[in-house]
């Protein structure tokens, strides 16, 4: 088959090579990829900023396919009595159990321990075990995957393929930043950087009957964002017309923290979604006085994948989507680094 390898970081130059179809051990799926879409963590790991544990690594974490093989101890069922079951944290044995053909999505979140603190409490995004679709193991930029059966998430048929595919990442850490900055229906929420995740939050929140200011550097993302139902678009040093109840950074640059804070009321959140960020200035104690927080998110669990598919079903969350074919993963990502285009770029094995 055919991937896209990196083999070495720096400026993007991930090889298209020619690789065995890989082989489902105990416990995996073997799934063969209809579309994946590109992420900045993708982007971080590509250039170098992120360093994943060992090198060539096939990149990719929002991946849609169908299983093509099950592994030794991956149970089958029909579909139909598979959608009757409540899939939740605790049905593992559901979890396990999946059919040759049925349409399947893996995540960043590989894998993790299922016996750490963390794990128990529900919070494996923690697990210092997890590992990492793309980065520790091979993901979806290439024509077949192997997935821990535990740890794939099931679609909805009503969702197509590139629909689906930016809910894996975009969607889904989108859906767990706005959770974390503790967004309350009818609060004012501020979104810095204006990409693939923050424009499926911004549906949410609307959803949830929240006015959004959005602040971007991008004039087609603020005409995007305009689109989309934000109430106000600005950059960041322009004065908002309201205090922000809660904010989520999307942008890697820790420069912009001091400047959220400045917008959000006492006892406002802000929550930093980024998997790698600059460093952060000092910050003087009277920008967070107040009783204002500030968070990270890092990564997401099993439950926010199963949360992020039922909620893009019943608000009915549109993607925009550019799509490449799978050679131009490299033309895609430098599309990606110089914002030229809205949204979310899928890639078309």
């Amino acid at each position: 088959m055919i991937a896209m390898q990196l083999v070495k970081p720096g400026p993007i130059d991930l090889k298209p090579v020619e690789v065995p179809i890989p082989q489902p051990g105990p416990g995996q799926l073997l799934i063969r990829v209809l579309a994946c879409g590109i992420c900045h963590t993708d982007l971080h790991t590509v250039e170098g900023e992120i360093h994943p544990p060992h090198l060539p690594i096939i990149p990719g974490h929002q991946v849609v396919g169908r299983v093509e093989a099950l592994g030794e101890g991956v149970g089958e069922v029909l579909l139909e009595e598979k959608n009757e079951q409540a899939l939740d944290k605790k049905s593992e044995q559901i979890r396990s159990l999946w059919r040759v053909g049925e349409r399947v999505g893996v995540p960043w979140l590989h894998s993790a321990c299922n016996a750490c603190d963390f794990c128990q409490r529900g919070q494996e995004n923690l697990c210092p075990q997890a590992r990492f679709t793309g980065f520790h193991v091979d993901g979806g930029y290439a024509g077949w995957m192997i997935a821990e059966a535990d740890w794939a998430l099931p679609l909805p048929e009503t969702v197509s393929d590139e629909q689906a595919a930016p809910l894996l990442c975009a969607g889904l850490i989108g859906y767990r930043s706005l959770r974390l900055a503790g967004l309350e229906p009818g609060e004012r929420l501020g979104l810095v950087g204006f990409g693939a995740s923050a424009h499926l939050a911004i549906q949410i929140a609307g959803g949830w009957g929240c006015e959004v200011f959005v602040f971007t550097r991008s004039a087609s993302h603020r005409r995007h964002a305009k689109a989309l139902g934000a109430s106000w678009v600005g950059g960041i040093e322009d004065y908002a017309p309201a205090h922000l109840d809660r904010a989520v950074i999307f942008a890697p640059a820790g420069e912009l923290v001091p400047l959220t804070l400045k917008k959000l009321r006492p006892g406002g959140t802000l929550a930093i979604n980024a998997v790698y960020m600059s460093d952060l200035p000092a910050i003087p104690y009277s920008t967070i006085y107040g009783e204002r927080t500030l968070r990270s998110v890092s990564n997401a669990t099993y439950q926010d994948g199963l949360d992020i598919l039922r909620i893009a079903e019943e608000m009915g969350l549109h993607s925009t989507v550019t799509t490449y074919p799978l050679t131009q993963a490299n033309q895609a990502l430098q599309d990606l680094k110089t914002s030229r285009f809205d949204g979310e770029a899928v890639l078309l094995p």
